[in-house]
């Protein structure tokens, strides 16, 4: 940054001015997906202007970062964007940490812990630093200071202004349409929205500020990683084999008194359930979210022992090793158990986007509490960051290309084709990610007619509220869901003429060709 120092300013000061421009009373779409790569783009230039030129292990960090900024306006689904969102934030503020030296490969999470935390620092003093360090330099060179250089161009705008007045006085007179554009922008200038303007360039210059602190860390700490030393752990071990080994075997012996329930109930079938006063159903809807929890819980309760026990001989270290092992099948049982109740439950009561949640986030936490296991016995556990990551990158992707709405969708719809009920209002409420596959289901000639008057129920709830269909009042809003749905709506507009749409109670009320009435919010009503 030495080199040419306004060229930081410029930069972070455009950023923060085109965070405005895109996110000023717009909804993030498209606008957030630009953004990341306008922020990427200035970083880079700004970096290599000055010479700092970034690791290629540090551009790997690339692919994380443009995918899931995409998905933001692929996808529709609150927590599928709430991830993408927050994953890609991650990632970029991991890209300034380790922009030249790329050795995010290394970090344990107390290196990620610590990282973000500097970064955050360098944010708010580091612009402070450059500021006096750039006037020293300039002062010892003898170069002129920024006010002397401001000056200039201040007195120029006072000469300029009254010349432009008079201008623009004799070319209104000469011209209506002129008059008309030149009002339009004196109107901007409104002294009722004088104290908006205030508050847009105040957080215009403070992103700017902090923007800056984050380049200016990337050029001059990002090669100073202090990776932790494998051999120097964050908290030395300080338990006892023995005080460890009882903690871990009574959870261990629990768990297994558990499962050994779960295999002669559950895992028997409804007829031992049954026998002890509880219906399959009843047995089913309680306990897969606390099944979860458990697992979880027992992910920390191994990493964190693992981390404080001494284990002097390799007799201790394989014996605490294999109870992690017997830890992690019987967590295993209970997570497929758990997903046999939500299976139930799904059966009974159809999917939901907490339900689909809750399916795949199952699977990608059994394989990391695996992986924690491993790394104990290869004794590698600082590498516990990198397999977290790329579990929650797993289970993040895994929403993204699933398209959580439209699964939901289906599997519901596929309930319906065997009898059960249909909440149109429930799929009536999903995102725009949702409108394709109930138009291609509606379509499909394996439905009954009930079903597809059902589907066709939604469609015409959705079709009824503008907000999920397509919009091209701006593109900075734009949203490949929303055209996606929109396009899909509008090819069977035609045949959703035949549902009748009472408007004037809330919710919507649609009548559906067989003479069934939907609430557009809470499923059948007649």
């Amino acid at each position: 940054m030495q080199k040419r120092p306004h060229i930081l300013w410029l930069a972070a000061i455009f950023l923060g001015w085109a965070f405005d421009f895109l996110f000023w009373k717009h909804s993030p779409a498209l606008a957030f997906a630009i953004y990341v790569v306008l922020c990427l783009a200035g970083g880079f230039i700004v970096l290599y202007i000055d010479g700092k030129k970034p690791s290629w292990k540090s551009l790997l960090l690339l692919l994380p970062i443009l995918f899931f900024s995409a998905i933001t306006f692929i996808r529709q689904e609150p927590f599928t964007v709430f991830l993408s969102v927050f994953l890609t934030l991650f990632w970029l503020a991991a890209l300034a940490l380790t922009y030249s030296g790329g050795r995010w490969l290394e970090y344990a999470l107390s290196d990620y812990l610590g990282g973000f935390i500097r970064l955050a620092g360098s944010a708010l003093s580091r612009p402070v630093g450059f500021i006096s360090e750039t006037r020293r330099q300039r002062a010892a060179a003898g170069t002129p200071g920024g006010l002397r250089r401001v000056w200039p161009v201040l007195r120029g705008v006072l000469i300029a202004l009254p010349t432009l007045v008079v201008f623009s006085a004799l070319l209104s007179s000469a011209d209506l349409v002129f008059a008309q554009r030149l009002d339009d922008f004196i109107q901007l200038f409104r002294l009722e929205k004088l104290s908006e303007y205030i508050f847009r360039a105040i957080y215009i210059l403070l992103g700017a500020y902090l923007l800056a602190g984050i380049f200016l860390h990337a050029a001059l700490k990002s090669q100073e990683e202090n990776v932790t030393s494998p051999d120097k752990p964050l908290v030395p071990a300080f338990l006892g084999f023995t005080e460890s080994t009882i903690v871990l075997g009574s959870v261990v012996a629990l768990f297994a008194v558990f499962v050994g329930i779960q295999f002669q109930y559950f895992f028997g079938g409804q007829a031992n359930i049954n026998l002890e006063g509880y219906t399959y159903s009843e047995y089913a809807r309680r306990g897969f979210g606390e099944l979860v929890a458990v697992a979880f819980f027992s992910l920390l309760l191994f990493l964190g022992l693992s981390g404080i026990t001494r284990r002097a001989s390799p007799v201790q270290r394989w014996s605490f090793s294999g109870l992690g092992i017997a830890l992690v099948v019987l967590v295993g049982v209970m997570l497929f158990s758990a997903f046999q109740r939500l299976a139930l439950y799904e059966a009974a009561y159809g999917f939901s986007r907490l339900r689909a949640y809750t399916h795949f986030f199952m699977f990608w936490l059994g394989l990391l509490l695996a992986v924690v296991v491993v790394l104990d016995i290869l004794r590698r556990t600082r590498l516990f960051a990198n397999a977290a990551l790329l579990a929650a990158i797993g289970f993040a992707v895994t929403l993204s290309l699933l398209n959580v709405d439209a699964f939901i969708v289906r599997q519901n719809v596929a309930r319906a084709v065997e009898g059960e009920d249909l909440d149109v209002g429930y799929l009536a409420t999903l995102s725009a990610d949702s409108v394709p596959a109930l138009v291609d289901l509606y379509q499909s000639p394996s439905l009954s007619d009930a079903t597809q008057h059902a589907v066709g129920a939604a469609l015409a709830c959705i079709a009824a509220d503008g907000q999920r269909t397509v919009s091209w009042e701006d593109w900075r809003s734009f949203h490949l869901a929303d055209y996606w749905g929109g396009a899909a709506l509008e090819s069977v507009q035609g045949e959703l003429d035949g549902y009748a749409i009472n408007d004037e109670v809330w919710p919507n009320i649609v009548t559906a060709p067989d003479g069934l009435k939907y609430s557009c919010s809470s499923g059948w009503i007649d």
